[in-house]
C-alpha cells in the first residue's frame, strides 16, 4: 500500500506544504529521545526524525499520573542538536501546548494517545496551525475524521510502550480493510459512511438533557458542507485505495522483524522509541531497525538486522494493561 503520492493532486498552499513535509518522511523511522545525546544517535543511525519527549512512552506507561507536553527546554535542545526535523508530542484537544510547540519552532505535532487527553470530546483544531500535525487511528473513521481536521499525516496508534506489535497489526488490519469496502461503495453507501463517521462529533450532545443537539465543533458547523469535505475524503480514499495522506505504524515495534511486517502491512515508515531506548544496546538496536525497515522486502536483510541486536525490551500482554492508550480520543 506504499504508494508515491502525487504533490501535484494534493490541495493548494499551506495544506500542500504541511503535506509534502510529511511526504519527506517516507521510508524511513522516527525515533523517540529523550536527550540531545539521543537525537543525535538517531540522527547517526539513520532517523528521518526525531520526537522530543520527557519520558519515553514505557515509563510514562510504568510512571502513570498526568503525562503533559515536554519542558522549553528540552525540546530547545533537541532542536539545536541535531540538524533532522524534530517533532513533539501534545495532549488531545489543548491547542495551547500545540501553539507552544509550534512558536518553540518544532517541525511537526503530534497530537498523541500517549499523553493524557486534555478534552474529552474533541481533538485540535489542526487547520488553525501553520506546522503539520500527525494523529494516531484505530481505524478508518478515525483516520477520516482526524484528516479533515487537518492531520498531514496518519499512524497505528498500536500500543506505545509495550513492545508488543499486536495493536499495531490489529489497526493496520482493520483500516485496510475499511478502505477496501469503500471501494465498492456506490454514491449512497458513501453518504451514510459519512454520517457514521461523523456520528462521533456529537458526543457532547449526549452528556446533558439541556445541550440538545450540539452541531458545532472546533473544526466547523456539522453542516452539509463539512458532509461534502468529509465525502471527499472518503471519495480519495476510494480513488487511491489507501489513505490520502502519508501513513506510519506506531505502537510496540521493538524489533527489526517488527519494523519489516508493518511495513509489509503497506505502511509508509515507522514510529519507535521504547523498542530502542529500553533495549540493552540502543546505537545496534537503532541501525538494525532502520535496515530492516529500508529492506522490509528482503528477508536475508531483515535477518541479518535481527541478528545484529541482542534482547529486544521486555514485552507486555495488552490483557493486563490497566491503561489501553488505544482508546483514548477515537
Amino acid at each position: 500500500m506504499a504508494v508515491n503520492t502525487d504533490l501535484e493532486t494534493m490541495y493548494k498552499g499551506t495544506e500542500l506544504i504541511k503535506r509534502g513535509f510529511a511526504r519527506m518522511q517516507q521510508g524511513g523511522v522516527i525515533m523517540d529521545v529523550v536527550t540531545p545525546e539521543q537525537a543525535q544517535l538517531a540522527e547517526d543511525a539513520g532517523a528521518t526524525a526525531v520526537m522530543a519527549l520527557e519520558r519515553v512512552p514505557s515509563d510514562i506507561r510504568k510512571d502513570g499520573g498526568v503525562a503533559r507536553m515536554s519542558h522549553p527546554d528540552l525540546i530547545r535542545g533537541i532542536i539545536e542538536t541535531t540538524s533532522i526535523p524534530v517533532m513533539a508530542k501534545a495532549r488531545i484537544g489543548h491547542d495551547m501546548e500545540a501553539a507552544v510547540l509550534q512558536e518553540l519552532g518544532v517541525d511537526m505535532v503530534d497530537e498523541s494517545e500517549v499523553l493524557t487527553p486534555a478534552d474529552p470530546f474533541f481533538h485540535i483544531a489542526k487547520n488553525d496551525f501553520t506546522i503539520p500535525f500527525v494523529c494516531g487511528a484505530t481505524n478508518l473513521g478515525e483516520a477520516v475524521r482526524r484528516i479533515q481536521e487537518g492531520a498531514a499525516m496518519i499512524r497505528t496508534k498500536g500500543e506505545a510502550g509495550t513492545g508488543n506489535v499486536v495493536a499495531a497489526v490489529t489497526h493496520s488490519r482493520i483500516i485496510q480493510q475499511e478502505i477496501a469496502q469503500v471501494q465498492v461503495m456506490d454514491d449512497e453507501k458513501l453518504d451514510i459512511a459519512v454520517d457514521i463517521i461523523m456520528d462521533r462529533y456529537y458526543e457532547l450532545s449526549e452528556t446533558s438533557p439541556l445541550l440538545g443537539d450540539v452541531s458545532t465543533t472546533p473544526f466547523g458547523d456539522l453542516d452539509d458542507e463539512f458532509h461534502a469535505n468529509m465525502k471527499n475524503i472518503l471519495l480519495q480514499v476510494k480513488e487511491m485505495g489507501r489513505l490520502p495522506v502519508i501513513t506510519f505504524s506506531a505502537g510496540g515495534i521493538a524489533t527489526p522483524a517488527d519494523a519489516a511486517l508493518m511495513m509489509k502491512h503497506g505502511m509508509d515508515g515507522i514510529f519507535v522509541g521504547s523498542g530502542i531506548f529500553k533495549s540493552p544496546d540502543p546505537k545496534t538496536t537503532a541501525d538494525a531497525i532502520i535496515m530492516a525497515t529500508h529492506h522490509f522486502d528482503d528477508p536475508a536483510v531483515v535477518s541479518e538486522a535481527s541478528a545484529m541486536m541482542g534482547e529486544a525490551m521486555p514485552g507486555l500482554e495488552l490483557e493486563g494493561l490497566a491503561t489501553r492508550m488505544e482508546d483514548r480520543g477515537a
